[in-house]
């Protein structure tokens, strides 16, 4: 049943849409844990749901089962009745309590056929919960278990059903309870975890998500079992977790304590009224903690929910603006075990390669954190690359790629021989034409305030380069020109390879920006041919891929796409994941491509939103969204955000 459909991404992390038969969800999403019965609940779902916009609700399937009155009703009047909710309803089987106390009076059967008479949205299978530090034996034997139930559960049940993947800590084991579920779930739910959450062991956690994920089904939503203190979620989501459920909102107002996603504080402690929430200026917290023990519970209640709910939200805004490492770099301070954990996440980048964004729109360092990002790995990968072969660099002090500067640069020496200048970036030494590209071009970090950048006029830099004794006379040259030609064949040679731009490169002319200087435009028979954005990537327009396309041969920096929807790429409309039938698995998501039919004619040039591995598993959504094709007027270069005198983003 494909029910899950990607919008926007950030890595693992998906903003997306599940649909189930009361309604989308928008992920990540939080599912509030509600207990069955309405007399142990803090707040009604049909309340919370008008007061903080909940869609979805996660309830004990087991414990209605074993409590007559409630499996009456629910039996009568279907889960949602008994809930009193009409939005989306998943449902745990009992697993957890199978573990507690040893046994549950249900078959995993007879639990999923209840599951499925009650109307569940989301039913789960009755897994074998197994501890964090269960012995890898008894963690194989309990996840055969697992599977052989899920399989009968696949069999019988024909709506959303959730797969748990346990295994411990052992990685082999949950890779392959990963492989095995994806094979059968619509929600892979990622179990085992709560004692990890429970004791702030992060990095397990983290490696425990990690060993799982690269295998988990593309077309599936990842829940995290247990994950409802709201500092974890933007960690969570960065290791592709779509589905959170929550029932620390109300354990913990029990104990009197209020979730922020910096931390858990005392309600008795607060003095001051520093929550300026919407329930905080109505009822100050410092008010609340004189409340009777039932109005204190039940207002904390809300209060934590409250906190979560807007804590998922600017989740998915970060994922909209690929800010998310940024944010959960910021999360990450309130407790040491959690920066231990984001760095446990980072200590095998590889795993984030087929995922990760080509570019984003900045590179803000947060913390010591920042240079482990998997995309400062593949940048730092890809200099050294492009380095090996070529002479030993010179460098230079950090400089503005304008005209002004570039023309007074000699690309060679007085024997002809070509000089390779390096300028230094918060990564180290970088090709002078290549500081413009993500992440050192819009970088902005602490080495920007603490030690600003030395002013260096035209007239300085000639003079340092006078210094050196092999330059001479070439110094009254100007290159600028010259320079133009090197950075558009280092910038092709970066982006598709040096065959390519060796082939490339005689036919086009590159444009600066009158404003900036930056290299904006690279032009071919008078017509654009690549357009370079703030990354400093050249992307193809239509003509452009038409030269592009015969410089990297068959097969190369392609989608290939069913002859049903070829006319509607050739018309400039989106690319759809069920209509793909191969692509370049060498591309990202953010990489343009050319998008071909199966005889290889070329339709159009879009930018990549599912990684090539996805392409065609998820039936429903975009894959490559077009942004040139034969019908399309050419476009015009975008000038940078950034002012005349800076090459980063506005300072906050």
């Amino acid at each position: 049943m494909a029910a899950f459909e990607l919008l926007e991404r950030d890595g693992f992390a998906r903003l997306g849409k599940l649909s189930t038969p009361h309604g989308v969800l928008e992920t990540p999403a939080l599912l509030p844990v509600i207990h069955p019965d309405p007399e142990r609940q803090a707040w009604r779902p049909s309340e919370i749901a008008r007061r903080l916009g909940v869609r979805g609700v996660i309830s004990s399937a087991y414990i209605t089962w074993r409590t007559p009155p409630l499996r009456a009703v629910a039996e009568s009047s279907g889960i949602h009745g008994l809930l009193g909710f009409d939005g989306v309803v998943m449902t745990d089987s009992g697993a957890f309590q199978e573990h507690a106390y040893g046994s549950v009076e249900v078959d995993p059967e007879e639990i999923l056929a209840f599951q499925d008479r009650i109307g569940s949205d989301i039913a789960t299978v009755l897994d074998r919960f197994t501890e964090p530090d269960t012995p890898s034996a008894e963690a194989e034997e309990a996840l055969r278990t697992t599977h052989e139930r899920a399989v009968r559960a696949r069999a019988a049940r024909r709506g959303l059903l959730a797969v748990p993947v346990q295994g411990g800590l052992d990685p082999l084991l949950r890779a392959r309870a990963a492989r095995e579920a994806s094979g059968l779930g619509d929600v892979l739910a990622v179990g085992g975890v709560v004692p990890l959450l429970e004791q702030y062991r992060f990095v397990e956690l983290a490696r425990a998500l990690t060993a799982a994920r690269p295998h988990l089904a593309p077309e599936a939503a990842v829940h995290l079992f247990g994950a409802g203190h709201p500092m974890v979620f933007a960690f969570a989501a960065l290791l592709g977790v779509d589905l959170f459920d929550s029932s620390a909102y109300h354990k913990f107002a029990r104990r009197g304590k209020l979730l922020f996603p910096e931390g858990t504080v005392d309600v008795d402690t607060i003095r001051e009224p520093f929550c300026g929430c919407a329930l905080c200026e109505e009822h100050p917290l410092s008010e609340v903690a004189g409340w009777s023990l039932a109005e204190r519970v039940s207002h904390l209640s809300l209060h934590n929910l409250a906190v979560s709910v807007r804590e998922v939200a600017r989740v998915r805004q970060a994922i909209r603006d690929g800010t998310l490492w940024e944010l959960v770099e910021r999360r990450a301070v309130a407790h040491p075990a959690l920066r231990a954990g984001l760095r446990a996440a980072t200590e095998r980048p590889e795993l984030f390669a087929t995922t990760e964004p080509e570019s984003r729109r900045a590179f803000r360092e947060i913390g010591p954190e920042s240079p482990r990002r998997p995309s400062v790995d593949r940048f730092s990968r890809r200099v050294a690359a492009f380095l090996a072969g070529r002479p030993v660099p010179r460098s230079l002090p950090r400089l503005p790629l304008r005209p002004e500067y570039l023309g007074r640069i000699p690309t060679s020496d007085r024997s002809g021989a070509p000089i390779l200048w390096v300028s230094p970036t918060f990564l180290g030494a970088v090709p002078l034409e290549l500081t413009e590209l993500y992440p050192v071009g819009p970088y902005l970090g602490l080495e920007e305030f603490e030690q600003p950048r030395a002013s260096v006029s035209p007239s300085l830099l000639r003079e340092l380069l006078a210094a050196l004794p092999d330059l001479g006379a070439e110094l009254n040259r100007d290159w600028s020109a010259a320079w133009t030609e090197r950075q558009i064949v280092s910038l092709l040679e970066w982006q598709f390879g040096r065959p390519s731009a060796e082939v490339l490169a005689p036919l086009l002319r590159g444009e600066r920006s009158r404003r900036t200087g930056r290299l904006r435009l690279l032009t071919s028979d008078g017509r654009p041919a690549f357009v370079l954005g703030d990354d400093a990537i050249p992307r193809p327009t239509f003509h452009g891929a038409t030269r592009l396309k015969e410089a990297v041969g068959p097969g190369r920096l392609r989608v290939h796409v069913a002859e049903e929807a070829a006319e509607f790429a050739r018309a400039g409309r989106s690319v759809f994941s069920k209509f793909v039938l191969a692509a370049d698995p060498a591309l990202v998501p953010g990489s343009s491509a050319m998008v071909v039919d199966d005889s290889d004619e070329l339709l159009g040039v879009g930018r990549l939103l599912l990684a090539p591995h996805e392409m065609g598993r998820l039936r429903r959504g975009v894959a490559v969204r077009i942004t040139s094709h034969a019908r399309a007027p050419e476009p015009e270069p975008e000038e940078p955000a950034e002012g005349p005198e800076s090459l980063y983003p506005e300072r906050e």
